[in-house]
């Protein structure tokens, strides 16, 4: 099962059962007096619309804008009563005589206004449909009345008219002040099996806030970076995670393990993903330092080793238990091992020096944080015949990132190929957010 990266399933349904319910419905009860303006209405509509427009306007007048369940319940026994103790057969026997546009509109008010006032929400829906089909709803009004019947479907389980509807809305222009369109939206894509509009939403949001200067919303991100996830596209799936990663800090854990995932690097790729994680503060549980130890190695390299343990133990993420082994051996080798540095530095000084023995010299003056150093032997190994530049030019853009050199860094990154192209560009996205790369955060919602 592919691992979901967008908002949790359980939020969402929070947020449709408590802010965007009273949300949508604000609205329509603050619209409960309005009657219908002097229009093109068929004599038989007429005749069926008098009486419902007179019960409404009675049982609502008294009904607060932030209506309770009692206010509601009140005024739908008013209507009730009024039309013959049932308000909303009195509505459907009406929906036959509505006939021309302004029938449509004033019957698609008084239905919606009377499911709100019901809770019902399939009558909610037809007062929305027929409003719609009117083509009389003001133009300034057509957002958020296809926002309403979008939301108002959603909650219907109709989600192919959900998205028709918000996606509507949001073509329109329109922006709720719960800020919940786009996630809505992209669920309802994704509940009736349409994962491609998803990404291309994403896409579209994303090119639109780039063209601004401002940062992609941290929902379409994800909605993009979910859709070639699940369709297991590692070169999109690594675009999107490094952006969200950059744009959005407290990602980082959820952008680096999407590409963990999805790219299913070798060990000694790997490691160099798992050093992002810990650069960005975002090794979050066991598995994750285990993971980094494992693909370490604390014979070849103690000092770093230990430098994860003791992180991992000292923020209750691991414990002594769960690292004894590679703590025991880091621990005894650590001191032997760092004795050996002088010589590998004269080792791989020496004008006739391999590769093997240069890059060696920058792994090893790497893991035992001499960034400095780390840099001038991948330097020196991107000058000799033979090396592997990718893995020279990567761990020197490592190396830059972590003495400040974020400009030099992303030069660096750039210079990768192959395999590790993927590793060096979440590194290149990080390298840009520290060098102040990152747009500004896109801007609220308005209210």
């Amino acid at each position: 099962m592919a691992r979901t990266f967008l908002s949790s399933r359980i939020a969402l349904a929070v947020a449709l059962s408590t802010g965007l319910a009273v949300t949508v419905a604000t609205p329509a009860v603050a619209a409960k007096k309005e009657k219908a303006a002097p229009g093109s209405y068929s004599d038989a509509f007429r005749k069926a619309a008098v009486p419902i427009e007179k019960a409404m306007t009675e049982a609502t007048a008294k009904v607060p804008a932030n209506a309770t369940p009692a206010d509601l319940a009140a005024a739908k026994t008013s209507m009730d009563t009024a039309l013959g103790g049932n308000a909303k057969a009195a509505l459907e026997a009406a929906i036959p005589t509505a006939t021309t546009p302004d029938d449509k509109q004033a019957l698609g008010t008084f239905l919606r206004n009377y499911g709100i006032i019901a809770q019902d929400l399939a009558t909610k829906q037809k007062g929305n449909e027929l409003m719609l089909q009117s083509g009389k709803v003001p133009a300034a009004s057509l957002g958020l009345t296809n926002y309403d019947a979008g939301i108002t479907a959603y909650q219907l389980k109709d989600y192919a008219g959900a998205a028709t509807y918000l996606k509507t809305a949001k073509d329109a222009g329109f922006v709720d002040s719960a800020n919940q369109l786009d996630a809505v939206l992209a669920d309802s894509f994704k509940r009736s099996n349409n994962p491609g509009a998803i990404l291309q939403m994403s896409k579209d949001d994303i090119a639109a806030a780039k063209a601004k200067g401002v940062a992609p919303s941290e929902t379409s991100l994800r909605n993009a970076l979910q859709a070639v996830y699940d369709s297991k596209q590692v070169g999109p799936s690594v675009e999107y995670a490094a952006m969200l990663g950059q744009y959005y800090p407290a990602t980082w854990n959820t952008a680096i393990s999407v590409v963990r995932q999805v790219a299913a690097l070798p060990r000694d790729q790997n490691v160099d993903l798992m050093r992002l994680m810990f650069a960005t503060g975002s090794l979050a549980n066991r598995g994750d330092y285990v993971e980094y130890l494992d693909n370490l190695d604390s014979r070849a390299y103690p000092g770093e080793a230990l430098k994860v343990i003791n992180d991992g133990i000292a923020k209750g993420k691991i414990t002594a238990a769960d690292v004894g082994e590679d703590k025991s051996i880091a621990a005894g080798r650590v001191t032997a091992d760092k004795a050996t540095l002088p010589a590998t530095e004269r080792d791989a000084m020496k004008p006739g020096a391999t590769a093997a023995t240069v890059i060696g010299a920058g792994d090893l003056f790497l893991s035992y944080d001499e960034p400095a150093k780390a840099e001038t032997f991948y330097g020196k190994a991107l000058t000799i015949a033979g090396a592997d530049t990718a893995k020279a030019a990567l761990r020197m853009g490592i190396a830059q990132v972590q003495q400040g050199k974020f400009a030099d860094a992303q030069v660096s990154f750039a210079k990768v190929t192959g395999p590790r192209v993927s590793v060096a560009k979440m590194w290149a996205a990080y390298a840009a957010s520290k060098a102040g790369g990152a747009a500004p955060a896109a801007p609220a919602a308005a209210s």
